[in-house]
């Protein structure tokens, strides 16, 4: 099962008439935020595939086309914050946003705010444990749980509650994007508990059936 999944900064190696043969086995697109929509809706109609996505801290709506056209949300795409859903076999479920940082700014939330998002999507994880056997496969998030891939300012601080998500639902995989990347030695695969957790910036190619080795362990 091969994942395209992508965050933060529109990329050439994708963004091109030839990604099809580049990467001709692609099996679902996933979006970890901060991204245009136009650069998706190419994604999904180049790679004829289906996308999930969560929005950023910078997506703002409505957006346009290479066209014009607006767009509420991405053609082909599904925004799965606070969502559940189940794709190519896998469930996944979505939550956007990084830390607030700016008062009454859309796709911000406090440590608070995103409790109340955590509690609201319980209820179908619980769902789907009783008619899959299993809460979750992939947690598809914009920004990293507290301590794990993030960093001192407020703005890319982690959540903490996602970390008790993840005890709670234990999926294999987490995915998360707003932490860019600007040194070759920085960890972006890292393991917590029983979830193997992805920096995808600005995109990275995984088999979910053979996840990569983690560089840290956390508790």
């Amino acid at each position: 099962m091969k994942i395209l999944a992508v965050s933060d900064r529109v990329m050439e190696q994708l963004y091109c008439a030839d990604v099809r043969q580049k990467y001709p086995d692609i099996d679902l697109i996933i979006g970890c935020g901060d991204l245009p929509f136009y650069y998706l809706e190419f994604l999904v109609s180049a790679l004829d595939r289906r996308l999930v996505y969560v929005r950023g801290n910078h997506d703002k709506g409505p957006q346009y086309t290479v066209e014009g056209r607006i767009l509420e949300q991405v053609n082909g795409g599904d925004d799965i914050h606070g969502r559940s859903v189940q794709r190519e076999g896998l469930l996944l479920a979505g939550l956007e946003g990084s830390m607030r940082y700016r008062p009454h700014a859309p796709f911000m939330y406090s440590e608070p705010e995103m409790r109340y998002q955590v509690a609201q999507l319980l209820p179908l994880l619980l769902k789907n444990k009783l008619r899959h056997g299993r809460f979750l496969d992939i947690l598809v998030t914009h920004s990293p749980p507290f301590g794990i891939h993030d960093k001192p300012d407020i703005p890319h601080t982690g959540f903490k509650i996602m970390r008790n998500l993840l005890q709670w639902v234990k999926p294999r995989l987490m995915l998360h994007g707003h932490i860019h990347i600007y040194r070759r030695d920085t960890v972006t695969v890292s393991k917590f508990e029983e979830t193997t957790i992805v920096n995808v910036y600005p995109y990275c190619i995984l088999d979910f059936n053979n996840l990569p080795k983690p560089a840290e362990k956390h508790r």
